[in-house]
């Protein structure tokens, strides 16, 4: 597994390196928001550390352009940055990014977020049929997923969002558990139980009318409605 960093601090370049690379991690680096696109484009990693303040093009702008990019829009990311404001966790979570570390950090903690973040983006289970319900269908093996016969492209999250909801159509899934399943997460503070919301609003947008069938149920979680 090969991860991109991208800090234009040396000493935390350096301290990330030399843990990923002790834990088996193959690992690029890149200084600035340019450079680092120019290294996505030259060969694709498994996985982008990205800090939120570099020079010439911000971490937010980076993670925007590889999630608009269709060769990228799948690759996992980990937003890395000092700043501590909830709205720059919520709105690197809008951008698409998987997860949100915030400086300083604990290495040994940001390589287990690493192997979190590849693990989730595995297909976790491979059916013998596509999942379906309400005009949506989801095919794991393929990864892709269909609206009314139309092909529709989702980030890394928002499939798996998708296919929890799929795989208990008409059932009400609080926030929880929808981390649980669908993120990895054992247990959830405000900020990643807000990521739900985040992706939610995302996925829907995707979907567009056939969006509407993820209610939200108030004061519980979501629901994928079934006629």
């Amino acid at each position: 597994m090969e991860v991109l960093v991208v800090d234009d601090e040396s000493d935390i370049r350096a301290l990330v390196v030399h843990h990923l690379s002790r834990e088996g991690f193959q690992t690029r680096t890149a200084t600035t928001g340019p450079d680092a696109m120019q290294e996505v484009r030259n060969r694709r990693p498994d996985l982008v550390i990205l800090d939120l303040m570099l020079p010439g093009i911000d971490g937010l702008e980076v993670c925007r352009r590889l999630r608009t990019d269709a060769a990228t829009a799948a690759m996992p990311i980990i937003m890395l940055t000092a700043k501590v404001e909830e709205i720059d966790r919520i709105v690197g979570l809008e951008l698409g990014a998987d997860d949100y570390v915030v400086k300083p950090f604990s290495p040994k903690e940001l390589v287990a977020r690493v192997r979190a973040v590849l693990r989730r983006n595995r297909p976790r289970t491979t059916h013998d049929a596509p999942l379906s319900a309400s005009g949506i269908t989801l095919d794991v093996s393929r990864h892709r997923v269909d609206v009314d016969g139309q092909p529709i492209g989702l980030a890394p999250r928002e499939f798996a969002l998708l296919q929890t909801l799929l795989e208990s159509p008409g059932r009400v899934l609080s926030r929880e558990q929808l981390l649980e399943r669908a993120w990895g997460y054992a247990r959830a503070d405000e900020i990643e139980s807000r990521t739900v919301d985040v992706h939610v609003r995302r996925l829907r947008a995707k979907l567009g009318d056939a969006g509407r069938r993820i209610v939200t149920v108030k004061g519980v979680g979501y629901q994928l409605e079934v006629a």
